[in-house]
């Protein structure tokens, strides 16, 4: 009678535990619809707040997952006997090999491709599913960290960029579509001063360093220097504004927002004329901002340039050009003779001032849309958002790729924000959430979002005011409101 070689006898083995693997998935498949009926009657007489829909489809989800996890159970069985059948043929020897040796050799290999394997599918099959779930447990827990505090209501229509001054007093300022910039005190949101010198929207607001004094950029192709005094009142108890009824991603129309004179901004103080009108662009100016010093402006505009002011004389002193298409922001650095700006033509260049006879540009093409914005860090960092789902961490001694990215779920269309010290992303979307992430590209939290707080509409800017007392944080939107929050950083550090 032949004798079956080794090798033979190996591969017949091997042969038997696929078909038994095979024949255990089977088993598991046939016996699915079972399971899930059985699920479903022992929760039938359980009390849930739970709607039925999303009760089935955590039933559905964890009944898959059970399922991964038997077949993996199985594998793990085969690989005991696989252990089992080495440690007999190396007995002889005086070696054995147990479950803590699988990283070594032909086991490890086989461990880790399975692994591999499962962790991968795990990833495809389900990240799609469970992304809306894990999201709203994570803002249930982000509710105690990011507080609304305050919401500033008084424009007529939507507001595109908000700003916190530099100097005592310390308020809030808004610019909105409808031809206006207001100064609010942050403690009571009441209006302080109106600004009416502008014809078009007022697209940005930026305040001087050390003076009294505004800059904004508008729709009527200038940017106005303009004075204000303001006297702070004495702060009024704060509603909680924390109570939230229903659930969190809650559909409001148009007649629940707020109305445009809510809090009185028509009664408060108002500037008619500004100090200095800056007037060289052809087209609507977009964004402006202080170098720093304050003694030298920079504004961007639809024209395809930026242009760098005197603001003693009013004077151009540089046009910057080099874009293709339509700028969408401009921002400086707080520290150093650095301007970046960005543009519809998918890049954002650095313009470099330090040297005052000679002006360097960089240029970064990273994205593969219009980017949005793009703003400094302290130190050698920029932050660019774009339409193309994705923001972007750069460090300006290596322009050719970025050290982080950012990948969103919907485009990056509004100015982003981050806090200097702390290092924190504020992300506002046109999905009316703002979410926070660290410069590594970690989800930190997001700003809750119900039908009594927060945006019910698209969130256009944020501001950070790393000093207040009361409120570090804020957001402005098309619903015609700003809001003030208060981030518990510690907090928020700590739970990353």
């Amino acid at each position: 009678m032949p004798i079956e070689s080794g090798s033979c006898a190996s591969a017949r083995q091997a042969k038997q535990k696929r078909k038994s693997h095979s024949l255990s998935i089977r088993r598991t498949n046939s016996s699915e619809q079972e399971r899930a009926a059985l699920h479903r009657d022992m929760l039938e007489g359980q009390d849930s707040k739970l709607p039925s829909s999303v009760r089935n489809t955590l039933l559905e989800l964890f009944g898959q997952i059970e399922r991964e996890f038997e077949n993996l159970y199985i594998e793990n069985l085969e690989l005991r006997r696989e252990i089992d059948t080495l440690n007999e043929r190396l007995a002889g020897e005086g070696q054995t090999i147990d479950g803590a040796e699988l990283s070594k050799g032909q086991l490890k290999t086989k461990a880790s491709h399975s692994t591999s394997q499962l962790s991968q599918k795990l990833k495809t099959t389900y990240k799609a599913s469970t992304s809306k779930i894990v999201s709203s447990f994570k803002t249930t827990t982000s509710r105690a960290i990011c507080q609304l505090v305050k919401e500033y209501i008084g424009h007529r229509d939507g507001i595109w960029d908000v700003s916190v001054a530099k100097t005592q007093p310390v308020v809030l300022g808004t610019a909105s579509a409808d031809h206006t910039a207001l100064l609010w005190s942050i403690e009571t949101g009441k209006c302080l001063v109106k600004y009416v010198g502008h014809v078009g929207s007022v697209n940005s607001i930026k305040f001087h360093p050390t003076e009294q004094v505004a800059l904004t950029a508008s729709g009527d192709q200038t940017a106005h220097i303009w004075r204000y005094i303001v006297q702070l009142p004495t702060p009024q108890p704060t509603a909680d504004c924390n109570q939230v009824a229903g659930e969190d991603e809650v559909e409001i129309s148009d007649k629940d927002e707020p109305d445009g004179d809510g809090d009185g901004s028509s009664d408060c103080p108002t500037v008619r004329a500004p100090l200095t009108s800056l007037k060289s662009h052809q087209g609507v100016v977009i964004a402006a901002d202080w170098l720093v010093g304050g003694k030298q402006a920079v504004t961007a505009s639809w024209d395809r340039t930026a242009n760098l002011y005197d603001v003693e004389t009013s004077e151009l002193v540089h046009s910057l050009t080099g874009h293709d298409q339509e700028l969408t922001h401009c921002c400086t650095h707080p520290t150093q003779r650095l301007v970046v700006t960005s543009s519809r033509d998918t890049t954002f260049r650095l313009w470099d001032f330090r040297d005052p006879s000679i002006h360097s540009v960089n240029v970064f093409q990273g994205h593969t849309d219009t980017v949005t914005s793009a703003v400094f860090t302290v130190g050698d960092n920029v932050v660019s958002g774009s339409d193309d789902r994705t923001v972007k961490v750069w460090d300006l001694k290596n322009m050719r790729s970025p050290i982080a990215t950012i990948r969103t779920d919907s485009a990056v269309n509004s100015r982003i924000n981050v806090c200097v010290g702390q290092r924190i992303i504020a992300l506002p979307h046109d999905n009316r959430q703002v979410r926070l992430f660290d410069m590594s590209g970690v989800r930190l939290a997001r700003l809750p979002r119900s039908n009594r707080q927060g945006h019910r509409r698209m969130v256009c800017c944020s501001a950070w005011s790393e000093d207040h007392p009361i409120c570090n944080l804020f957001t402005c939107g098309f619903d015609r409101q700003a809001i003030g929050w208060n981030i518990n950083i510690p907090a928020l550090l700590q739970e990353k």
